[in-house]
């Protein structure tokens, strides 16, 4: 079992007194119940999708919740949105009982979380594992904070934390547990049910396909109610191979068949359970002519790679959204305060990523070279001046091992070394 960032500050917000209901949302076979189960064992332990015992929660009075349940983890409660009133009910009359809600749906669970319990409770995004994560061997084994992390908790020592990197990736005393999470991650993804070691590597590739198709036959038809999920699977696996891409949403449309309005509310799906990222274009600067579609990214590349139904190198867009989801899960597991864009003006300038937090940007370049040139830094220069906040730190992303320093705002360091 894989230990899992977010779980200390789960535990430590718990015993606050902000932490007397956690929502935990995210795609299937994240890990939501797990982690729930391990993390309050004493709590117990109610499956909402069982219907006869859903009707009989309903039932209750909050006097009642009150004295059989005063501590419960409610599973998949977007099968019964009553039960949310339920637990607010509980929630303002008494001050002692603590619940865990869990549900895969973010549209259906979350649409009503914020009706009801807004201010009331603590919502955690949980997405697959993290390279930190996958190199843990046990629970009780600590999530090393990535380069990254360290960063995004302390901004203005981004600086610092660039001139302290090793000269070379090979030199890290953690590199072989490193680069054995990061080939994981690089030909499975990041669910945790892969990291079985009772599971061979056919019996992943099988397990992703199967995801894909629960995916389509239960999330989906839950979230969109579909009649005919053929247009959907077209635009998955379309977008699957365009990861990476400015999204044309006339030109996606044309491609499969449907009108515009379909395809936006099809990747508003995708974006709702969690299966990509769609990412904005920063355009704050009204003096620059900027691109103002987004792009989107594919959240897990294992599941990316069932979907196209290819195995292999990834190709430089799909490492590109591997790395950029890589950062999301990591900055979402310490709750920073962080938006993620990419940049990019009329005349070709491109930032794969700009990150912005309070004091500043981030920004960064993802490159699937072995070797890094100051060539490759040349859309990381001047970008300051076109900012609206301070620069901290630029850096490109690749698989050389030499860690460089381009100039005194820009590194190039390798990505499993700087996200491991």
């Amino acid at each position: 079992m894989k230990n899992r960032k977010i779980a200390q500050l789960i535990t430590a917000r718990s015993a606050t007194p902000y932490g007397r209901i956690f929502v935990l949302t995210g795609a299937r076979q994240t890990g939501k119940t797990t982690l729930a189960r391990t993390l309050f064992p004493d709590y117990q332990f109610l499956s909402i999708e069982d219907p006869v015992l859903r009707n009989a929660y309903v039932q209750l009075t909050a006097q009642q919740w009150r004295q059989l349940y005063p501590q419960a983890i409610l599973d998949e409660v977007q099968k019964e949105p009553r039960l949310i009133e339920s637990i607010k009910s509980v929630y303002d009359q008494w001050t002692e009982p603590r619940y865990i809600l869990s549900g895969s749906s973010q549209f259906l669970l979350l649409e009503k979380v914020r009706e009801s319990l807004a201010g009331r409770c603590t919502i955690v995004d949980l997405y697959p594992l993290t390279i930190p994560e996958l190199e843990t061997d046990s629970w009780s084994e600590e999530v090393v904070d990535s380069a990254f992390q360290k960063i995004l908790q302390a901004p203005h020592k981004a600086p610092i934390v660039a001139r302290e990197l090793l000269p070379n990736s090979l030199l890290d005393p953690g590199h072989a547990k490193k680069m054995k999470a990061w080939d994981h991650y690089l030909r499975f993804g990041g669910y945790p049910a892969l990291t079985n070691p009772e599971l061979d590597d056919e019996g992943r590739f099988l397990w992703l396909n199967q995801y894909v198709r629960t995916y389509l036959e239960r999330d989906v038809r839950d979230l969109a109610s579909l009649r005919d999920l053929e247009p959907f699977i077209k635009l998955q696996r379309y977008v699957a191979q365009q990861t990476g891409s400015i999204m044309n949403h006339s030109a996606i449309a044309r491609q499969i068949g449907v009108s515009s309005k379909t395809v936006q509310r099809y990747l508003q799906y995708l974006e709702l359970s969690y299966q990509a990222l769609i990412l904005p274009s920063w355009s704050r600067n009204s003096n620059k002519r900027l691109v103002k579609s987004s792009k989107i990214h594919f959240l897990d590349h294992g599941v990316l790679q069932s979907v196209i139904q290819r195995r292999g190198t990834p190709t430089g867009p799909e490492f590109e959204s591997l790395i950029i989801a890589e950062l999301y899960k990591q900055a979402k597991n310490i709750f920073a305060d962080a938006q993620f864009y990419y940049l990019r003006t009329a005349d070709g300038v491109e930032v794969d990523l700009l990150i912005e937090l309070t004091q500043g940007y981030l920004a960064f370049e993802i490159k699937l070279a072995e070797h890094i040139s100051s060539n490759d830094a040349r859309h990381l220069r001047g970008l300051n001046e076109i900012l609206d906040k301070p620069l901290l730190h630029s850096f490109i992303l690749s698989n050389d091992p030499e860690t460089r320093s381009i100039s005194p705002t820009i590194s190039a360091v390798n990505a499993s070394y700087f996200l491991g």
